[in-house]
Formats: C-alpha cells, structure tokens, sequence
C-alpha cells in the first residue's frame, strides 16, 4: 500500500501558516490576569517617568524628559516640569477583554502630550513599571508608552 505524500506536505504547510500568523510584528504580548482595580491600586501610588515612548517606530522619550506624572484617583492626571503643568484624564477600564487606560490631556491640540492622548492598553503592570501599547485605528501603527515609578 503506498501512502501518498499529498498529507505529509499539507500537514507541513498548515504549521508554517498557523505560525506565521501568530507572530507579530512587535514582541509585546498583552498581560493575562491583570484587572482595571488592580491598575488603579497600583497607578495611583507615587509619582512616575516616562522611560519609553515609541510612536510608530520613532523613540520619542525625550519629549517627556524632567516631567513627573501624577495619576490621582479622581480621574486627574498630572504632568509636572517646574514651571510648565500639563492637565489631563486617565481611568482604568475593561474593554473587549483588555485593560485600557485611556489618557486625556484635553488642552494640549497638538504635540507630545496630543500624541500620548490615546487608549491605552495595558501590557504588563508591576508595583514599579506599567508597559502601555496604543494601536492606530488608521494606519495599524504601533505606539508603545512605559511609566516607572519614580
């Protein structure tokens, strides 16, 4: 009897295509397990950094260099370079499976803080660093935001 090699190839290449598809062009996988009241505990707690902005490949940390992030449990979000006090929204959410922290600073019409005025997903959250990912609706584009605590 002989067994065709018809099965052997299709097996072959049904792997190759599930593989393909699960890689993704950015190695951040989003966090299992977190919670919105589990961020909200941990984000509210202390002052934070800036240590990575990434807009579409582009690393624009240094646009955030010697600001201080407060995010205060009423919802206000403060970001602090004395003198200069920039006035903005965050909260912690749960959407379609995934927690959000959409970012708002409502009187900034462009610039850094325009560009970091976005929703959010949370990628990993410890006591002392949260890993943010932003998706464009438009261009599949991929934003990648870090705070560390201070």
């Amino acid at each position: 009897m002989k067994i065709s090699q018809f099965y052997p190839k299709s097996a072959l290449f049904f792997l190759a295509i599930i593989l393909i598809i699960s890689c993704s062009k950015d190695d951040k996988t989003i966090a299992q397990g977190i919670t919105a009241a589990q961020v909200n505990n941990i984000i509210t707690v202390g002052t934070w950094n800036v240590t990575l902005y990434d807009e579409a490949g582009t690393i624009e940390t240094t646009d955030f260099t010697g600001y201080s992030f407060v995010f205060n449990a009423d919802g206000t979000l403060v970001a602090t370079n004395t003198p200069t006090i920039k006035n903005g929204t965050w909260n912690s959410t749960t959407d379609s499976g995934f927690v959000k922290i959409p970012i708002d600073f409502v009187e900034e019409t462009k610039g850094s803080f325009k560009s970091i005025s976005e929703d959010w997903i949370v990628l990993t959250v410890v006591d002392s660093k949260i890993e943010l990912k932003h998706t464009g609706s438009e261009d599949g584009s991929i934003d990648l935001l870090t705070f560390e605590k201070i």
